[in-house]
């Protein structure tokens, strides 16, 4: 009688006399069809990404281990390109500019963004509006900006050098000095990227639960303790992925600094990614301009496993 029981139960739900073979051969037939499905729709995309992406990049390898031009890949050189730029003086100063750009782009512009994120959180009059201005930078197209900012002060007679004189300051042309122009286009770039690092903070902060700095505030914790003890480790890991993008940008950043010195004056200016472009499309070398585009490729690579790592062990306490 029990065996009957069990059996109609059995029947009832699906189940074989055998036990669950069944469903488990139907469950298993239907992961069998989900894998297939999933990978019939994968494989046209991982196809298109290599084509689009992995052609360009060993066409790249084949440059830089050619002597050859726009047209003609030339002949084969192995590393000679490599070595050639690395012995090049022009590489290690725009290697050195590059570096100074990059820290002042990241740095600087997640000190102000943070800033900014922060002050947002607080209850100012016309929050909303504000909001809307301070996303200006990054949201108006860097041709505008740079014209507007090559207005301001390219000349003896623009505005800021005339209110430098004004104030007895002398009249400093910013964009012949070889220092002045090196700081210009710093400043610049933290004034179009900072927008993005007060997006990324401040959606970092809005996870931040405010209860953690009333409790503080109840334990005695300054406005300082309270910055460095909760705010700074609790959005560790999107700080940390605002410095991997943000690198990436600035090193990569060819339109900030073209087009407001192109590179000048002197190569005060000059980044790698500037110099790898005068290499292939002025001087016509391209060689040496796509082995110092791998090189600066591989040194994001290495930064932002770096970066990564950091990410990983970030955790709060």
């Amino acid at each position: 009688m029990t065996t009957l029981t069990g059996g109609l139960s059995r029947a009832r739900r699906g189940i074989s006399p055998g036990g669950h073979g069944g469903a488990r051969r139907r469950t298993s037939t239907l992961k069998a069809q989900t894998r297939r499905t999933f990978l019939g729709m994968l494989v046209p995309s991982v196809v298109l990404l290599i084509l689009i992406n992995g052609y360009p990049l060993v066409y790249a390898a084949v440059q830089a281990t050619h002597d050859g031009s726009l047209i003609d890949a030339g002949s084969f050189v192995g590393l000679d390109n490599f070595s050639t730029v690395l012995a090049s003086g022009a590489f290690w100063r725009a290697a050195r500019f590059t570096l100074i750009f990059t820290l002042v782009g990241v740095f600087g512009s997640w000190a102000v963004g943070l800033a900014f994120a922060l002050l947002l959180r607080t209850r100012i009059p016309g929050r909303g509006i504000f909001k809307v201005l301070l996303l200006l930078p990054w949201v108006v197209p860097i041709v505008v900006s740079s014209t507007a900012w090559n207005w301001l002060v390219a000349t003896a007679d623009s505005p800021v050098p005339r209110i430098f004189e004004a104030l007895g300051l002398g009249s400093p042309l910013f964009l012949a000095d070889p220092k002045l122009a090196a700081v210009l286009v710093c400043v610049f770039k933290v004034w179009v990227s900072f927008p993005f690092m007060m997006m990324m903070s401040a959606g970092a902060l809005a996870a931040v639960d405010d209860t953690l700095y009333e409790a503080a505030s109840i334990d005695g914790a300054s406005s300082w303790q309270q910055f460095t003890q909760i705010t700074l480790p609790l959005i560790a890991r999107p700080t940390y992925i605002s410095w991997i993008l943000m690198t990436v940008f600035c090193v990569n950043d060819f339109p900030t600094i073209y087009l407001l010195t192109t590179g000048g004056p002197v190569d005060a200016t000059t980044s790698l990614v500037v110099y790898a472009y005068r290499s292939v499309f002025q001087d016509f070398q391209t060689g040496p301009g796509v082995a110092v585009a791998f090189l600066m490729t591989l040194t994001l690579v290495v930064v932002s496993v770096i970066l990564y790592r950091q990410i990983r062990r970030a955790h709060v306490e």
